[in-house]
């Protein structure tokens, strides 16, 4: 039994995880979406938490990541930027968390909370370019990528369907930030 009282019968040893510090920390292996597997099961890695990275390591890694099908680990990158970067930043890399988390919740069948969060994330996004007074912050064409997530909502609410988080990944930079 952990420190709580709870057993743990699928999984070595029967104490809580937790992290060097002794926060506690689920370390099931986990999907492409980020869903836990059983332990012992082969996972998709994940990303390193608290990573400091420019605002073009940050766009560059959570596109690969998203073109990789895998939003819920972009996401973690979006929510580095925005506990390490400026305050003047964290709104803008606090929506592209959401809209990132957004996708994962539609791929994984969330249909209500994935349309939610996309819609949430675009209007967080676009309300801190309008007050930044930046159409391009760090060359993300953030209208194009609300206008994404606002389709992509409505398509998963009409559909009643999960999507392919891969294939319906957002562009995040460029002329057209959506495919």
């Amino acid at each position: 039994m952990g420190s709580t009282g709870e057993t743990y019968p699928d999984r070595p040893g029967d104490a809580r995880d937790r992290d060097s510090e002794g926060r506690a920390r689920n370390a099931r292996p986990r999907d492409g979406l980020g869903r836990p597997l059983p332990y012992g099961a082969d996972g998709v890695p994940r990303q390193p938490e608290g990573v400091v990275r420019t605002p073009k390591e940050t766009v560059t890694e959570a596109q690969r990541l998203l073109d990789e099908g895998k939003p819920f680990h972009a996401h973690e990158v979006f929510e580095d930027a925005w506990k390490s970067g400026p305050d003047r930043e964290r709104e803008l890399w606090r929506g592209l968390a959401q809209l990132a988390v957004g996708l994962t919740h539609a791929a994984r069948g969330n249909l209500t909370g994935g349309a939610r969060l996309l819609r949430r994330g675009a209007g967080a996004a676009e309300a801190w370019v309008s007050g930044a007074g930046q159409a391009l912050p760090h060359g993300i064409d953030v209208g194009s990528v609300a206008a994404w997530a606002r389709e992509l909502a409505a398509d998963v609410e009409r559909t009643g369907r999960p999507v392919d988080a891969g294939a319906r990944a957002p562009r995040l930079r460029g002329p057209e930030a959506g495919r």
